[in-house]
């Protein structure tokens, strides 16, 4: 599978059972209508857990620009192939958010509330106060990139070389990332819900300006470069930080 097209296809998944936990907890007359933040922080590790297993095999699953960027500030990933993973990223978020509307399409006709219906799009903020918006998805971002830096394949030596062997998690290794973010969800995704990932919500941002969602609401576009702002500014600390690492030898 082509690298470009697998972070199509990654980020579509992400998408579809991410935001589908939300359009599950948020949306009337679901099965999990009103199953809480839990249910929700849950759904979006599993979701990341899911895309990741799918296409790390081809693309390295970025699935997300601030992974991208993040990578290619401390030097671990090519700059000549960072316009073309975020084109597809972007893609595929709009894709996913696209088909969360056509799988949830009667519950969202069931819905009132225009802000709930956008809720299973995109993030909003729930004090809404732009710089401070901004920090908490940029040190929220932080963690993940820092943490995916910082990740290594377990090692043994060989007693009767010395050598040391490196050994791959397979499969197991989407299961790291997806505690990640668990863990940011439930500790810090209470202010902005936790975006962390500009594809995530501008993807589907614009997946809900595009479709013709019955009583929808606006976009709310002067909130949408929060959410991809932070990110890449968080990003590029954590890769920054991860540097220094490297010219101290501490890596």
């Amino acid at each position: 599978m082509d690298a470009y097209f697998a972070e199509f296809v990654g980020t579509a998944i992400l998408i579809l059972l991410g935001n589908g936990v939300v359009a599950n907890v948020l949306l009337a007359d679901t099965k999990g209508h009103q199953a809480g933040w839990i249910v929700i922080t849950a759904g979006w590790s599993m979701a990341v857990f899911a895309a990741v297993l799918c296409v790390g095999q081809f693309s390295g699953a970025h699935i997300n620009p601030a992974v991208t960027i993040g990578t290619a500030v401390a030097g671990k990933f090519s700059w000549g192939l960072v316009p073309g993973y975020i084109i597809a990223q972007m893609l595929g978020g709009i894709v996913g958010g696209a088909l969360v509307y056509f799988f949830y399409q009667p519950h969202y006709s069931a819905t009132q509330a225009t802000d709930l219906k956008l809720a299973t799009f995109c993030t909003a903020p729930n004090i809404r106060r732009l710089p401070w918006n901004l920090f908490c998805e940029a040190v929220a971002t932080f963690v993940l990139i820092y943490a995916v830096l910082l990740m290594a394949d377990p090692t043994f030596s060989i007693a009767e070389t010395s050598d040391e062997v490196t050994i791959g998690l397979g499969s197991i290794g989407a299961l790291p990332v997806a505690l990640i973010v668990l863990s940011i969800g439930l500790s810090l995704g209470g202010t902005t819900g936790y975006a962390i990932n500009p594809a995530r919500d501008l993807g589907p941002r614009l997946a809900h300006a595009i479709l013709p969602i019955p009583g929808k609401g606006d976009n709310d576009w002067a909130y949408a470069p929060i959410p991809v702002l932070g990110p890449i500014l968080g990003a590029i600390a954590a890769a920054l930080l991860y540097r220094a690492h490297e010219l101290l030898g501490l890596t």
